[in-house]
Order: C-alpha cells, then structure tokens, then sequence
C-alpha cells in the first residue's frame, strides 16, 4: 500500500463549516497541518468556530453560484490556491412525500444538489488548470440505498452521487481526484429525531476523519461504516422479494420519525424562498 500524502500546508475550503460535520471536518485537516478556511450561510457561527479551531471563516451561500466563486477566491487570496474542496453544506426534510412542503424540496435541491454542483464548477478549473487538487463530497448513505420518508433528500443525494461520477469520467488524466463520503445516520441538528436502522448513529467525528482519510489516502466512493458499500452491492444482487425484505429491516424507515424533535429545524429553511 502507498504511503498516505502528507496534508501538511495544504489549502482546505469547506463549505457547511460552522457546526456538525463541517466544524468536525475543519479540526480535522487543521489538527493534520493543513490551512483551512470554512464557509458557511451563518456568518456568526462560523466566525465563532472559525475563531475557536483557528481557521479563516467566510459567509457562503452554496446555493448561489457567485458566492461560490467569491468565497474561492477569497481563500486563494487569503491562503494561497485551494488543494482540497470538501462540500458539505446540506438540508434535510423528513415524512411522507405527498406531505412534504414544495419550499422544502426547492431548498434541498438548491442547498444539496446544486450546492454540490456550484461548488464543483467554481472550484475545478483552476485544479484543472494546475494538475493537482481533490473535490470531496459528504453525501450520504441515502445515495444508494431506498430510505422511507426521505424521497427528495435521498433524490438530492442520488443526484450527487451521479454528477461526481459523470465529473470523475470528465476529468480522468487532469491530475483532479473526487471523492464522494456516504455516511449513515449522524447524531447532528438534520438528523434529529430520526432513526440510524440496523448501522450506529455516527458522531460527526467519525465523518470527519473518513474525510481527512479520503485526502490522504483518495478514493472515489467512501462509506461509513465501510461494510455499506460492499453490503449494498451484495443484496443488490438478489432477486427484488428478497432484497426489498432485507433493506426494510436493515435501512432506517425515517416515517417514524420524531417529528416534534425537528419542527425547528426544519421551519428554518421550510418557509424560506432563496
């Protein structure tokens, strides 16, 4: 096996960095050497991780393609040219589909789907154009398997999942490696109230370290826990019957979920036109 890069001095932008995973994320590369600056739509909070990790903090809305750009640029001016980009920012909804609010699915489309999509295009030129650099992606497990109660996060997720495929086949032989992260259930404020299934409810630390790893050591699809993916691809093998009982027992059925738990939350972005 090849030595791990050293990510010492490193360019780290992330996006969704002021709580949860993202802020995990940050401590991660900046306790790895890296120089890292987090980007989030809430400029205090991320200000006020940014001021307790001791990495650089931008106001970012993953939804607009020119704030993309512009909190790029302002980290290759701040720190140097960007190596590694890890999108993070997500929205999640939860219940039956016909129930769900249309602002809420507009949101989760702007924020996961095309969040990823913007960041991707503002940031690969110039790692293109350089040879070198590394576009990481949290997802989520919802981008391979069927999860009741989520229909347009996991359509989001699907979505990621595709385009990063589509971008890596683009990009093969340009020196610019994608990474897409797929983690289960993670004990943060989008999660609340939901179930983690048969799998664990991951801290936002062992998420975090799947991401740092991915940088060191790259590869395209990354889940976690690890024995999803080759789960996944087993009982994708076996006869539909069968292989719909199996995910019904194992895959979390968010309809259950506690909805009273994340009524904040999701009032947050459900009522918002962006």
């Amino acid at each position: 096996m090849s030595r791990p890069r050293s990510l010492t001095g490193q360019v780290v932008a992330i996006t969704g960095g002021a709580r949860g995973i993202g802020a995990e994320i940050a401590a991660g590369f900046s306790a790895a050497g890296a120089q890292v600056a987090i980007g989030d739509i809430h400029l205090d909070e991320a200000q006020a991780t940014g001021s307790r990790l001791g990495v650089r903090a931008y106001r970012l809305d993953v939804a607009d393609p020119e704030s993309q750009k512009e909190f790029l640029t302002a980290v290759a001016r701040d720190l140097g040219p960007v190596d590694i980009v890890v999108g993070n920012a997500g929205l999640m909804w939860v219940g039956p589909f016909e129930q769900e609010p249309d602002s809420a699915a507009r949101a989760q489309i702007e924020v996961n789907l095309l969040g990823v999509i913007n960041g991707i295009k503002a940031a690969a030129p110039a790692m293109v154009a350089r040879g070198s650099g590394h576009l990481i992606t949290v997802a989520s497990a919802g981008s391979i398997l069927p999860t009741p109660g989520e229909a347009t996060y996991a359509a989001t997720k699907h979505g990621v999942l595709g385009y990063l495929k589509a971008v890596r086949a683009e990009m093969r032989g340009s020196g610019v490696r994608v990474t897409a992260i797929m983690p289960g259930v993670v004990d943060t404020t989008l999660a609340a109230g939901t179930s983690s299934g048969a799998a664990k409810l991951l801290t936002p630390a062992e998420v975090a370290r799947a991401v740092v790893k991915a940088a060191a050591r790259p590869r395209f699809e990354v889940t976690v826990p690890g024995f999803i993916g080759p789960g996944v691809r087993v009982v994708s093998l076996l006869p539909t019957p069968i292989r719909d009982r199996i995910f019904a027992a194992l895959v979390p059925n968010q309809l259950d979920a506690k909805k009273n738990q994340r009524s904040g939350y999701e009032a947050s972005f459900t009522a918002q036109e962006r």
